[in-house]
């Protein structure tokens, strides 16, 4: 029980999941190039050109994200009963930290009012016959945020930077909190990411579970022209137990491919 507690905390704190009483968890996968070139860790990047000088709207931003149909084995939901709606659900003790927080929440790591999210999850019920046997058994399903956010100028290849260099900061953890609920990520490292878009920056976070062990969690950040979409992936069955998944390689490559 107690072990479940901590990863709500978690879970609560980054992704908003309010109403999970026993499940949760949080976090993800990244890696990337910085702006000059020069690799970061195990981060990849291709080289691109000057990014577009306007920003696209978040009107525009919700018709580039992934819609029912659009990737096999899986279902699309908005997402609105599950991810915060502000930054100020989720805050940390160190301002570096914060575009790591907000990517796996499905929120714009940088400053732009220029964002939108949705959620990506398997679809099971085409091929489920029976009933969830209990409440673990219901939520035993891999289930993917996703969040596109954009920028003017090169505000995005900024963003990037600030994750980059967030993963650095971070690597000995920060606390993170939402509302009364507080959580302590206790390292950050960096991953190996998709390699896809301008650049694509992944890492892991090891998380606290209330004191009995930890767990580890993983997002991948994509930067595509001035559009950024980040993706953290949960199964919170498995979480009751520490787990969690990779993020999907065919929901990133879809929603990568709808990018402008």
């Amino acid at each position: 029980m107690k072990r479940s507690q901590g990863a709500r905390l978690y879970a609560t704190a980054a992704v908003g999941v309010l109403s999970l009483a026993l499940i949760t968890g949080c976090s993800d996968e990244g890696s990337k190039k910085d702006s000059k070139g020069s690799s970061k860790g195990s981060g990849t990047s291709s080289s691109s050109s000057a990014p577009a000088a306007k920003a696209l709207t978040a009107a525009e931003l919700e018709k580039l994200l992934l819609a029912q149909g659009e990737v096999k084995g899986y279902k699309v939901d908005s997402g609105d009963d599950v991810l915060p709606k502000s930054k100020t659900e989720v805050k940390t003790d160190k301002a570096a930290c914060d575009p790591l927080a907000w990517a796996t929440a499905g929120l714009a790591p940088g400053d732009t009012a220029a964002n939108a999210s949705n959620s990506v999850s398997e679809d099971k019920a085409s091929t489920a016959t029976a009933q969830p046997e209990d409440i673990a058994d219901a939520f035993n399903v891999d289930m993917t945020f996703v969040g596109l956010s954009s920028y003017e100028g090169d505000g995005a290849e900024k963003v990037m930077k600030a994750v980059s260099d967030g993963v650095s900061a971070c690597s000995a953890g920060y606390g993170l909190k939402t509302g009364a609920e507080d959580s302590k990520v206790t390292k950050v490292a960096s991953e190996k990411a998709s390699g896809l878009g301008d650049e694509s920056i992944a890492f892991a976070e090891d998380v606290d579970m209330d004191g009995e062990g930890t767990a580890t969690f993983h997002t991948e950040v994509v930067r595509k022209g001035n559009t950024i979409a980040s993706f953290y992936t949960v199964n919170f069955a498995a979480l009751a137990s520490g787990g969690a998944p990779k993020i999907p390689a065919e929901v990133v490559q879809a929603q990568v491919a709808k990018l402008k």
